[in-house]
């Protein structure tokens, strides 16, 4: 039986030519990229071509580039490292009721140390409102954080008038870009963003590795020290060859994946909603090229799941980072979903590799096993 995988949102195959560009980097060009000597030159070399592949895509500085472990710690370096270069002069952060688990503990974590932070609320589609961030942004604010595309209902939020205002405002802006780099353009300047968590995991990169993009000039305090790499904002070896992949993985995105996975999509969305008693969550016209999430009437997520798996059939019932918790999304009941419908939903998000023939299936078997459950 072939898998079909359907969770990318989760984390994605690694391409073949991203291992192929790493493997000489395990075994013949493994020095330290901090080494004076010659295979330590080349390591380097390596490490700062991937930095500008990656601010390119941008349209940033490389030396704006600091490499991290992931999405994760990109977060934690960009809220805790703010809080801590800013605090007490300042301690607001405001954030998003939709944030990534990494962001809202984070907020959680600094509330303890005297920050003070503001959850903004959202519309049924996931989207904040221009004029609650206004009224939320006070003398003390020092940082607007605000998910560019989110994990589980794919809602893509206007970042460019998020960081026009936060710039009259005169208050930074981060974004965690991590479902977005590569599938939406980004342009740090035109958007005005001085903070930006990507990571290579969502992109058929290895995991492990990801990057904050932090504006020239803005003054933060690292998490980690020791060597003083990274500009002195994340000691520690770098991860050579995840690096090279990283780099590598943006390199082989293109447009036409692009728009293949925007056709699938809405294939998958049109054949769902065929469905009697089905409902999209999130937007309908402003959402990630792979993403869909839907709640069916009357059916159990997780069952539904269950027996998609008997098919080799692999998706999400929530997000993944939740999955290790009884809590329901935080996303779905932001958006007022009721626990219910919930409880129904299901995730299913798209890569490159997918195919119309795997759509069809998925869409025939779920039909199949919705009407079932119905029966029953």
């Amino acid at each position: 039986m072939k898998e079909i995988y359907l969770d990318n949102a989760a984390t994605t195959k690694v391409s073949d030519e991203v291992v192929r560009a790493m493997q000489p980097y395990y075994t013949d060009i493994y020095a330290n990229s901090s080494s004076k000597h010659a295979i330590g030159v080349k390591a380097r070399e390596a490490v700062e071509k991937a930095r500008k592949i990656i601010a390119d895509k941008m349209g940033a500085k490389p030396s704006e580039i600091i490499f991290t472990s992931g999405g994760t710690e990109s977060n934690n370096l960009a809220l805790k490292g703010l809080f801590y270069a800013n605090y007490p002069a300042k301690n607001h952060i405001v954030t998003t009721k939709i944030e990534h688990d990494s962001v809202l503990n984070i907020c959680r974590w600094l509330e303890k140390q005297g920050a003070k932070v503001t959850y903004l609320k959202v519309d049924k589609e996931g989207f904040i409102s221009l004029a609650d961030l206004d009224k939320a942004i006070t003398t003390k604010t020092f940082l607007v954080s605000v998910i560019h595309g989110n994990n589980e209902i794919g809602t893509i939020q206007n970042i460019e008038a998020i960081g026009k205002l936060c710039k009259e405002k005169g208050v930074l802006f981060h974004t965690d870009a991590c479902q977005s780099f590569t599938k939406v353009p980004i342009s740090v300047n035109k958007m005005n963003v001085d903070l930006i968590t990507l990571n290579a995991h969502k992109i058929h990169g290895p995991k492990g590795v990801g990057a904050l993009y932090v504006r020239e000039g803005i003054k933060i305090s690292p998490l980690l020290h020791g060597g003083g790499q990274e500009k002195g904002l994340r000691s520690g070896t770098e991860n050579v060859p995840s690096v090279v992949g990283f780099a590598k993985a943006v390199e082989l995105c293109k447009d036409s994946d692009i728009k293949k996975m925007i056709m699938l999509r809405n294939k998958l969305i049109k054949g769902l909603l065929d469905i009697p008693d089905v409902q999209l969550n999130g937007s309908i016209n402003n959402r990630l090229c792979n993403n869909i999430n839907v709640s069916f009437k009357g059916i159990d997520g997780e069952t539904l799941l269950a027996y998609l798996e008997r098919y080799g059939i692999y998706c999400s019932a929530g997000s993944a980072c939740m999955s290790n918790t009884s809590e329901k999304s935080h996303v779905l009941k932001a958006i007022g979903l009721t626990e219910k419908e919930i409880e129904s939903s299901l995730r299913i998000s798209l890569s490159r590799y997918n195919t119309q023939k795997e759509i069809d299936f998925f869409v025939g078997k779920v039909k199949e096993i919705v009407k079932k459950l119905r029966n029953i």
